[in-house]
């Protein structure tokens, strides 16, 4: 699908400008768009990039998809029941178990980026508050109390002036926006040059997991997609050429040990420079980066675009929050706050895996792989690799939430977990579906509104606060709250009946406490929505071309 409305010109005002309609660009605008919040996506392109770039999902990131509106089937996925890593020396030296399911999500997944995009584009349409707009380019930005002026060309050369309450740099990794807030990388860069051979016609011929082969002389990570693809990365070796690694007869030697080249079709062939780069700051004033224009992850653990799609989930909500006055300004703060250490220790971990699979030479290798071997043979050192321990946990340290208690089972910062349940209509569903889009304040074996009294629920209603009862599987509702069964038994176990808590529409845990405590715990929470520290709103610069990018 393109962008709706082709040649319309962008209206002059708007509450959000997105930059940028990339995966992450149009999550975010879905996202908002559930919201009612009114958005404007422009994009240098017309058109959805036909081409593979991103290629992996963890359930993380299906479960952020599944917020933003996506059905199971909105997009062909192939699930990935394991993560080997082979030596020519060792042979298989390491594995990561992906099978099986959290929060009702497989661990992991491949997917078509085009795919993808479409569906949430046509999950964007859905939403009259929300328009996409292509062949536009942000020139310069300028920021006044209340509101970004941009200014932005369009094919014709017209410029135009856009005042947006709030603007979103969703542009990738030669972002215009983080440029234009003097955010531009800083130091060292994680960079390799790498071929990407994507493979078409491979039906029934292509693997069904992901496999590292770990040669020093050419790592090469191999994977299926959906749709008959198959994919090798080569990383390229000192003085080779991106002119040379594109030529097909090296392709077709490269590729010769799985496929007769005779047999071969390619889709693509691009020499590609991984980096591992992480702003200072995902925000200034009114202006947020998210997805690459905010950090830039090596793909050894396929969680760059996972990443962008945190982002999204974290901003989204704060963003429509602040523009309907049920929050201040001040919690958008919390965004670089929770996002930014959580998305520099996945590049760390990115990085770290990448010279523990790819160590550049020989004695190295067989000295890493070897030591990886032996961890494996002890259950603890296993677990950590082979369940995915060594992945950083989704838990904020600091943020918009109450602080932690140690041993709570239930991590005020961290994930609710999902789970099937069944509602009062008798349907089985996912549990975030009976969350919707509100903040909730879940009763455990308890109706919430019965320790309420009227005047805390207006108050909390007027916070943009629900309510929600969940009873053991057989269990009947009573009331007027709404109310679900857990049918596996995955979410009561983890608080003491007559629990209450609050859960972000992020799905984050921003408090919990017991029933008797209900009416400071609602307390509470509106009053972390109300005031956290200096307010965005104070903010007033100008933010223009620099000088050195000026013609």
């Amino acid at each position: 699908m393109n962008n709706k409305k082709a040649g319309e010109l962008p209206p002059s005002a708007v509450d959000v400008l997105i930059v940028g309609y990339g995966p992450v660009g149009a999550t975010l605008a879905a996202l908002l768009g559930r919201y009612g919040i009114t958005t404007l996506v422009l994009d240098k392109s017309h058109e959805i990039l036909l081409m593979p770039r991103a290629i992996a999902l963890d359930n993380e990131a299906l479960r952020i998809l599944q917020l933003a509106g996506l059905t199971e089937d909105a997009f062909e996925k192939i699930v990935i029941p394991e993560v080997r890593m082979r030596s020519p020396v060792l042979g298989d030296f390491g594995r990561a178990n992906t099978t099986g399911c959290i929060d009702g999500h497989p661990k992991l997944v491949t997917f078509y980026q085009p795919d993808l995009e479409q569906a949430m584009r046509e999950q964007v349409s859905r939403f009259e508050s929300v328009t996409s707009l292509g062949g536009f380019e942000l020139e310069r930005l300028i920021e006044e109390p209340g509101y970004v002026l941009a200014s932005v060309r369009d094919q014709e050369g017209q410029v135009h002036s856009i005042r947006a309450r709030y603007l979103v740099g969703a542009d990738g990794a030669s972002s215009r926006v983080r440029t234009l807030i003097g955010q531009d990388f800083e130091g060292e860069t994680y960079a390799e040059d790498w071929l990407i051979v994507d493979a078409g016609n491979r039906h029934r011929s292509a693997i069904d997991h992901i496999e590292f082969l770990c040669n020093p002389e050419r790592p090469t990570p191999h994977m299926p997609a959906p749709g008959g693809r198959e994919r090798w990365e080569f990383m390229l070796q000192p003085g080779e050429t991106r002119e040379e690694m594109e030529n097909p007869e090296t392709i077709a030697r490269l590729i010769a040990p799985w496929v007769d080249p005779q047999q071969l079709k390619i889709e693509r062939k691009a020499v590609y420079r991984f980096h591992a780069r992480c702003c200072n700051r995902f925000s200034k004033g009114r202006v947020f980066l998210a997805g690459d224009a905010a950090h830039i992850t090596p793909p050894f653990v396929g969680q760059g675009l996972v990443a962008g799609l945190r982002d999204v989930a974290n901003l989204a909500w704060k963003l429509a929050w602040v523009l309907r006055g049920q929050a201040s300004a001040s919690v958008l703060n919390s965004y670089d706050e929770e996002r930014r250490p959580h998305a520099k220790a996945m590049i760390d971990m990115a990085k770290l895996m990448g010279r523990l699979v790819m160590p550049r030479n020989k004695l190295a290798a067989f000295f890493t792989h070897g030591l990886m071997r032996l961890l494996a043979l002890t259950p603890a050192t296993r677990k950590y690799f082979e369940e995915l321990d060594i992945k950083p946990k989704n838990i904020f340290k600091n943020g918009l939430f109450a602080p932690h208690r140690r041993g709570d089972k239930l991590v005020r910062g961290g994930l609710f977990p999902q789970a099937w349940v069944r509602n009062a209509q008798q349907q089985v569903h996912l549990s975030d579906d009976a969350l919707g889009d509100h903040l909730t304040l879940i009763g455990f074996g308890v109706d919430p509104l019965s320790r309420l009294s009227a005047d805390q629920i207006g108050a909390w209603k007027k916070a943009g606060g629900n309510f929600l009862h969940i009873g053991s599987c057989g269990q009947r509702p009573e009331g007027d709250c709404a109310f679900i069964e857990d049918l596996s038994h995955g979410l009561l176990p983890l608080a003491a009946k007559g629990t209450l808590v609050v859960v972000r529409p992020d799905r984050l845990i921003m408090h919990h406490a017991p029933g008797a405590e209900a009416g400071q715990l609602v307390q509470t929470c509106i009053d972390l929505m109300a005031s956290r520290g200096s307010i965005v709103d104070s903010v007033s610069v100008t933010i223009s071309e620099p000088p050195r990018l000026r013609a």
